[in-house]
């Protein structure tokens, strides 16, 4: 057997390992719960952007972005998750929104 072989966890004979099973099924949970909560930021977002569209605002806010990705970013070291993944995350999320505001005020 190679070095990398020996290194790898047998596969029980009885099933799955339940407590990877266990693992799993909370990241699957957590997942759906991003999906709906990111489908609800976009929802809200999407009237921003209606809203904005009609009372000749600008899509995009730089100050407050600013804003956001500083708060954010405290809040990630505050919950000890990594700031720059934090900020590349709101990042993407902030430039669909503008994507979108620019199209709600093309019509």
């Amino acid at each position: 057997m190679s070095d990398a072989q020996d290194h790898i966890a047998p596969v029980p004979a009885s099933g799955p390992d339940p407590v990877l099973a266990g693992y799993r099924k909370s990241i699957d949970n957590i997942d759906a719960a991003l999906v709906h909560i990111l489908a609800e930021r976009f929802r809200i977002t999407k009237a921003v952007g209606e809203y904005k569209a009609s009372t000749a605002l600008p899509p995009a806010d730089p100050d407050r972005e600013a804003n956001q990705i500083a708060r954010l970013r405290k809040l990630a070291e505050e919950a000890d998750l990594d700031p720059e993944f934090s900020e590349k995350f709101l990042r993407f999320i902030i430039d669909e929104v503008i994507r979108h505001h620019r199209q709600a005020r093309e019509g």
